[in-house]
């Protein structure tokens, strides 16, 4: 009687550690199926896609109209510009500080369709710019205010 006593009590105790020790090694991701989620993406990457994306614009309308290309050319600059800090920012890199040569058939668009675009990323800048922290406001606002100009001088 006394050794079932003794065996049980040392069993149990055997039993208590190896579920202890499988459920410390389940959570440490060895048995876990599932990887770890992707951090959500950065607040600052709407502007940055919507930099890359403008610089691309005013390289299709240059492309397209070559003459525009003095007036043109520094506001894309801007754009890459941005992109630069942006992507510094955030973390990431860009693929190239380059023009782009268009390579689709999408339409390359005009100065007005520039600056319905300069307008909309404004926007979007000036709603980033209320919504950062301190320390990156004053690049959105930066940026917004840019956008802004570039608007005004495609009129």
């Amino acid at each position: 009687m006394v050794l079932t006593g003794t065996v049980l009590t040392t069993s149990r105790r055997i039993l208590l550690g190896a579920l202890a020790g499988s459920a410390a090694l389940a959570g440490c991701g060895v048995f876990d199926g599932d990887p770890e989620p992707a951090p959500p993406p950065d607040s600052f990457q709407p502007l940055l896609d919507e930099a890359l994306a403008l610089a691309a614009s005013y390289d299709r309308v240059i492309a397209a109209q070559p003459a525009l290309a003095a007036r043109l050319t520094p506001l894309a600059e801007d754009h890459r510009a941005h992109a630069a800090d942006l992507a510094r920012v955030i973390g990431v890199t860009v693929a190239s500080a380059a023009p782009s040569v268009p390579v689709s058939s999408a339409p390359a668009g005009t100065t007005a369709t520039l600056r319905k675009a300069e307008q909309a990323a404004q926007k979007t800048a000036v709603a980033a710019c209320k919504a950062a922290p301190a320390e990156r406001a004053m690049l959105a606002g930066s940026i917004a205010a840019c956008r802004a100009t570039h608007a005004e001088a495609l009129r």
